[in-house]
């Protein structure tokens, strides 16, 4: 399926292929598209604590890794399957036709391998991808560009409305070396079109790298539900890119958990271009050990009479680390913009740390923009009242823990995933199921 055609390795790691991938048939704007990712990964190359933007995370010990692309295997997906959805599955970013169900679709739904829209000249899909990814800002976005295999592509038709979630499953499995993969996903919604998007990334252990790239385009009126579920191994290492860009009163309410790798990083890039979009950008990062998860959020509105929420949460556990980056940027002309930003952040261990930086860019006058930032540890006198009642001390810190992450697990859509989320608080606490009975 991958035709290797030039390698710019050096920029990287040895044995890391780098260089330009192909699919057989793909459009010539999809070539070109490829040469600019390889070209801008060749200019950018592997980020280092030098840039701002990765000040506080180092890839010294990926960029010492080599790795080779992926291939499809075999994967028992039962841990990770939902019940009712229309199921896709990606093996170390290839699709599975074995392991997918995408079931029958209510008309003007189109759910399919991207690699295989593009061959059949599906014009949305050409058309969409890579129109709101910024190459040059994004370097592992720019590399994804060059080489990605495969990844999903839904298309949802003018009034399309589709029930049941739509699940993207993505395993990444080595084998004797550590692999690489780079799914890229496609999500585009005509007018008052709705969907439930899962997005999940899951791993059957082993070091892998996952750089996956996701485009939302949602025209007037549409309205997508997203969860970002990273749940990979311990060794694993996770840097993605999610940009979105929406039109007229269109709605995007997106959940981000990060619970796994020993290295995540996700930025998402979202813009508001028409009057009356919204955007909900909500987070929850769980860690511990040595495990390390950065944030990047970037918000523009770029018109008028739109609003945006974020709210992005920490639990911090052992010696991890976690990265929040917010910036909200106002263009000049969108008035009346609506914005909060919010991260909080706790600390369970004295060995904990966390590195948070919320921003705003306002060049319009007539706005409400607000954000904030707070990092600490458990109330003593909230523990102190709980134990008066008595509460031991184990179950009064793993009550209030479990307070604190409920914000934002009680508004993921999605039962299942919600209660997945749930399991892997109640078995980082020392008395987790107690404090889940308590809500």
């Amino acid at each position: 399926l991958m035709n290797r055609t030039a390698t710019i390795a050096e920029t990287f790691i040895d044995g890391f292929d780098a260089g330009i991938g192909s699919i057989e048939g793909e459009p010539e704007a999809v070539v070109a598209l490829r040469l600019q990712g390889s070209r801008a990964f060749a200019a950018a190359g592997v980020p280092t604590p030098k840039q701002e933007a990765w000040r506080f995370t180092s890839l010294k010990d990926l960029a010492a890794t080599p790795h080779e692309p992926g291939e499809l295997a075999t994967a028992d997906i039962s841990p990770w399957r939902l019940g009712e959805s229309h199921r896709m599955v990606f093996v170390n970013g290839r699709y599975s036709s074995g392991l997918s169900d995408v079931g029958s679709l209510p008309d003007g739904v189109t759910i399919s391998p991207l690699a295989a829209a593009l061959t059949a000249g599906h014009e949305r899909a050409a058309f969409a991808l890579g129109k709101g990814v910024n190459l040059e800002d994004h370097p592992f976005a720019a590399l994804n560009t060059a080489n990605f295999v495969d990844g999903a592509f839904i298309h949802l038709e003018r009034g399309a409305v589709v029930d049941k979630p739509i699940h993207l499953l993505f395993v990444a499995v080595t084998g004797d070396r550590p692999t690489w993969s780079a799914p890229r996903n496609v999500i585009s919604a005509d007018p008052t079109a709705e969907a439930t998007i899962v997005e999940h990334y899951v791993g059957a252990g082993g070091e892998t790298l996952t750089v996956p790239v996701t485009e939302f385009h949602l025209a007037p009126g549409a309205v997508v539900k997203h969860v970002r579920f990273q749940e990979e191994g311990r060794r694993a290492r996770h840097i993605a890119l999610q940009t979105s860009r929406q039109g007229r009163d269109s709605r995007l309410d997106s959940v981000a958990l990060n619970v796994g790798a020993a290295l995540s990083r996700t930025d998402i890039d979202a813009e508001l271009n028409a009057p009356g979009a919204h955007a909900t950008l909500d987070g929850l990062t769980l860690v511990e050990d040595s495990q390390h998860s950065d944030s990047q959020l970037k918000v523009r509105h770029a018109a008028p009479h739109c609003t945006s929420h974020e709210l992005y949460k920490g639990i911090l556990d052992g010696k991890s680390r976690a990265v929040f980056n917010g910036r909200i940027v106002v263009d000049p002309g969108a008035q009346k913009t609506d914005a909060i930003q919010s991260n909080r952040n706790l600390l369970l261990s004295a060995g904990a740390l966390v590195n948070s930086n919320p921003q705003l860019e306002i060049l319009a006058d007539d706005v409400r923009c607000t954000h904030g930032s707070t990092v600490g540890r458990l109330d003593e006198e909230a523990i102190f009242y709980l134990r008066s009642r008595g509460i031991d001390r184990a179950t009064a810190e793993s009550l209030l823990t479990y307070a604190f992450a409920a914000e934002v697990v009680q508004e993921i859509p999605v039962t299942e995933v919600r209660e997945r989320m749930e399991r892997h608080l109640v078995e980082r606490l020392p008395q987790g199921e107690l404090a889940r009975e308590a809500f």
